[in-house]
């Protein structure tokens, strides 16, 4: 081969080495950003965990979360189904929280939700795909929306950052699983 086509393939292998370079860069570029964007809150009040450090095994029987209503973590191989549904008893946190994975945003209720708020609450829910509701009694909250690794309390439904809260995270940057289905989970407690 002489000096001539050695160079051009010199040439042609540096710039193809300096694309491949490019391409890494931006990719790695783009998974920060969005990692950035999850862990930033977006809305007023909420609470944010490390999406890194919530884990995201599939697990048989039940787990300790370290938040009540869980964010993430350790779940079932099965979500419940979180197509605008709206579970009147309570589920398996495990089941739940593969939804968030999905993508969904869970809002729970407990005791002291009105009959009014609730009413609202479930007509949102049922407009809307990748959400699912059902009543947790034991959470602190009046009414808490959640997504994985993040976490909101409000008092009514009419408080304007529910809307914000679901307009941020259904199908949001935080998601482990974009485009994952709601639909073909379970449909009723265990």
């Amino acid at each position: 081969m002489d000096s001539r086509h050695r160079a051009v393939l010199l040439t042609v292998s540096a710039i193809s080495v300096a694309w491949l370079a490019g391409q890494w860069a931006y990719h790695v570029y783009q998974d920060r950003e969005r990692e950035a964007a999850a862990a930033r809150p977006q809305v007023s009040g909420e609470r944010v965990w490390d999406a890194g450090t919530l884990g995201y095994d599939h697990v048989e029987g039940d787990v300790r979360h370290p938040m009540t209503p869980p964010v993430g973590g350790a779940h079932d191989k099965t979500w419940m189904t979180c197509d605008g549904t709206v579970y009147t008893e309570t589920i398996r946190d495990e089941n739940a929280v593969h939804s968030l994975e999905h993508g969904a945003v869970w809002i729970t209720y407990n005791g002291t939700a009105t009959a009014t708020d609730l009413k609202r609450l479930a007509g949102k829910v049922a407009r809307t795909p990748y959400t699912l509701m059902s009543p947790v009694t034991r959470q602190s909250g009046t009414i808490m929306l959640s997504a994985w690794g993040h976490q909101l309390s409000v008092e009514t439904a009419s408080d304007p950052r529910v809307e914000q809260f679901i307009t941020a995270y259904v199908q949001g940057p935080q998601t482990p699983e974009p485009g994952a289905p709601c639909t073909g989970g379970l449909t009723a407690p265990r």
